[in-house]
């Protein structure tokens, strides 16, 4: 909340910066100064709620509405290409601009932020409740291995935010900066702040081969994705070739984790007499999840066989709350659970969720019928915010109330072939369903977060790229670092700091690759970038950095960290944020004689 808090506060200040030369306009509008209209528009058109325009003055910057007077503001915004925003459920730039009046602007920006917020715990409890333990199901019936599922499906799960925000940015090349700004962003965040933040938790031996390993393959990224800024395209074979490096990084895991494995094995080397038995050298900085087996102790199990009826399974399966949880827990968790209850509660009735180590898998007979409805449903209603969905066919019967009729046939014949108590043995199919419409959600969410994010852009008058490595950065990065963080604390450092490393080449890789391999037409085969001048380049430049600084120095270390490392680490990300900031305020900026 701390982090959200100050957010708001760098907002208000920004918004008193960059609203400085606007309000002094306002001020002479008031003492009958003649202002020339800004738009001379020919024709005027409404069509699905959205102004269009054709004419002199149309396509200008959208951040430039702060320099209209208030009175054409709405307009600006309605009539300007560059304002339009492609999906989303919601039009920010029209509520704050045309909805809101200007003495509640304040008000609205801060229910944006707060909304921004919120989108990010619908990330967040996607991806940890319902993405990652579906992907888990999918490696464990396909029969994986654990390095393999590690760097595939456990990755995607972890980086799911973060590749999905990179692939809605770049859907845009007016928001294509957010995503470059996020991804770089969270790269520094997490291998300074979070992996600084272990050492000083714990200090520890690092893994390393596996440090030395991702470090190589991450800088080889961070160099590929340089390199596309700097000629501003992204072409086929580029975008093919980030998806092939991904799949070589992947090879070698496997083929590093067998040497490894094999040549231990002939050795009999025992494991490090500091570490638990979990952690050895072929540990490949796989994200990993802590699990707390004691929330529901045998105590509470009832003494006598008790079944339950389908009612009674319905209703506590898509129950949010465990009560004797509840009881037990401080004050700030069961605010942040009051939070969390009605995001919980729609996935609860949208997303099966299958968990292999459970007796009976997760298996909630009523509630997995009810979600080859639900589920669907929400997968056609937030593809390109519904359009698909509420096409009607031949005029007369919606998508929408197609895929619900086959979903509740499906669903009755499923209830009237099994049992409550009793999984089927196809149950495995619901966590390719579960993964789909937890995918969807978290789309659906982070097109939000890219709209929201450029419409404060706007506001504010930022770049989209220090919004991405601010705002979209650690908001992404915030499930890293408490996960992260909380693994040092109980005893797995070493996990945790290949994770930093580790999971992040999938962000980078897949994101831009994915990203921009979407976006390609049969007549477009390149993806235009443009740098939001100078700080791109700090960006990319600042993580480079700390790439190479942690590559000599934990080796020079002898791969012993410790507190000055992690301090040094921090306040390197400090120094950055620093210069990005100034930057971004052109307190530093390129001089041309």
């Amino acid at each position: 909340m701390a982090m959200w808090t100050g957010t708001l506060w760098v907002l208000i200040v920004a918004w008193m910066l960059g609203m400085g030369t606007g309000a002094s306009g306002a001020d002479a509008s008031t003492h009958d100064v003649v202002i020339p209209p800004a738009l001379h528009l020919d024709i005027w058109r409404e069509s699905n709620n959205t102004w269009y325009a054709q004419g002199q003055g149309s396509n200008g910057d959208c951040r430039e509405v702060g320099k209209r007077n208030r009175s054409e503001r709405c307009a600006f915004i309605r009539t300007n290409p560059d304002c339009q925003m492609d999906g989303g459920f919601l039009n920010y730039l029209n509520g704050i601009f045309c909805i809101f009046p200007a003495s509640l602007r304040p008000l609205a920006v801060t229910l944006y932020a707060l909304w921004l917020f919120y989108l990010f715990i619908i990330l967040g409890v996607t991806a940890e409740k319902f993405f990652c333990p579906n992907l888990s199901a999918i490696s464990t019936s396909l029969r994986l291995a654990h390095n393999v599922a590690g760097v595939t499906f456990l990755a995607f799960g972890n980086g799911a935010p973060d590749v999905f925000s990179a692939v809605v940015a770049f859907s845009d090349p007016r928001t294509a900066g957010l995503a470059i700004g996020a991804l770089f962003g969270a790269g520094i965040f997490v291998t300074t702040v979070v992996a600084g933040g272990i050492a000083l938790v714990k200090p520890f031996t690092a893994a390393s081969r596996p440090f030395l390993r991702d470090a190589v393959f991450y800088m080889l990224a961070v160099f590929l994705t340089f390199n596309a800024l700097y000629f501003g395209k992204v072409t086929l074979g580029e975008a093919l070739g980030y998806l092939g490096l991904y799949i070589f990084y992947v090879l070698t895991v496997v083929i590093c984790t067998w040497i490894h494995r094999r040549q231990r094995r002939d050795r009999l080397v025992p494991p490090s007499p500091g570490e638990p038995d979990l952690l050895t050298d072929s540990d490949d900085g796989d994200s990993a999840t802590v699990v707390n087996s004691g929330d529901y102790s045998e105590e509470y199990q009832p003494l006598l066989p008790y079944e339950e009826s389908t009612l009674q399974i319905l209703v506590n399966s898509v129950n949010p709350l465990d009560y004797r949880k509840w009881r037990r827990k401080p004050c700030y968790w069961r605010l942040l659970k009051a939070i969390e209850m009605p995001v919980d509660f729609v996935l609860l009735l949208t997303v099966p969720v299958v968990d292999p180590d459970k007796e009976d898998q997760n298996w909630k007979r009523p509630l997995n019928c009810l979600h080859l409805v639900t589920g669907p449903l929400i997968c056609i209603l937030t593809l390109k915010s519904g359009a698909y969905g509420l096409y009607k066919i031949q005029d007369v019967f919606p998508v929408w109330g197609v895929v619900s009729l086959i979903g509740v046939f499906l669903a009755v014949i499923i209830f009237c072939t099994t049992k409550n108590g009793e999984p089927p043995k196809y149950h495995c199919v619901f966590a390719f369903l579960g993964f789909l419409v937890s995918a969807m959600w978290i789309n659906a969410a982070a097109t939000e977060v890219v709209n929201i994010l450029r419409t404060l852009g706007v506001i504010f008058r930022l770049s989209n790229t220090v919004l991405g490595l601010t705002l979209l950065a650690w908001g992404n990065s915030v499930g890293d670092t408490f996960s992260d963080l909380t693994m040092a604390r109980h005893g797995y450092p070493r996990m945790a700091f290949s994770a930093c490393f580790g999971g992040i080449i999938f962000n980078m890789l897949v994101g831009v690759g994915l990203g921009c391999l979407l976006q390609m037409t049969n007549s477009q085969l390149v993806v235009k970038l443009e740098p939001d001048g100078l700080l791109v380049w700090i960006l990319a430049g600042a993580l480079g950095l700390s790439l190479v600084f942690s590559f000599v120095s934990v080796p020079a270390q002898c791969f012993h960290l410790g507190k000055g490392y992690g301090g040094c680490l921090i306040l390197y990300y400090l120094a950055f944020l620093t210069v990005a900031l100034l930057t971004e305020f052109q307190v530093i900026r390129l001089t041309s004689r």
